[in-house]
């Protein structure tokens, strides 16, 4: 009887293309169930003739790096700009305003649109800002 002498090799490595595959598959999983578990609550609200609560109207203005103005999507010059506010601010007295400026546009330009919106009338004004945890709005009286 011959014996092997020769040493066996184990392999002592774990197979991860299984355990990838399974990691796979849980992530879509969560991935295309995740959205259907986000549900608010189906309630039927009773109805009222006097509603005390109005619904605010809220206007974005943003001010790109180019200097470009738009007035929520609609890009407009500073003339359009205040017809379109005075025309918002005679819909609804208590409209508000978020202004959105890139960080690289030149103070003065902030100023002018600022100017605008106050020749408008409006006073509600929030300055749109990005912290590091998320978007931050701040809202003050234009005098």
């Amino acid at each position: 009887m011959m014996f092997d002498t020769r040493r066996r090799r184990y392999l002592a490595e774990i197979n991860i293309i299984p355990l990838v595959d399974v990691v796979l598959v849980l992530l879509i999983i969560f991935m295309v169930t995740a959205p259907m578990l986000y549900r608010g609550m189906d309630i039927k609200l009773p109805t009222s003739k006097s509603n005390t609560i109005k619904p605010e109207e809220r206007l974005v203005l943003t001010i790109q790096r180019d200097h470009k103005v738009y007035l929520d999507k609609d890009q407009m010059n500073l003339e359009q700009l205040e017809f379109k506010l005075r025309q918002a601010k005679q819909r609804n007295a208590d409209v508000a305003i978020y202004l959105r400026a890139d960080q690289t546009v030149p103070y003065g330009t902030v100023v002018r649109v600022m100017d605008e919106v106050k020749r408008a009338g409006i006073e509600k004004l929030g300055m749109v800002t990005d912290p590091v945890s998320g978007v931050k709005v701040k809202e003050e009286r234009v005098r």
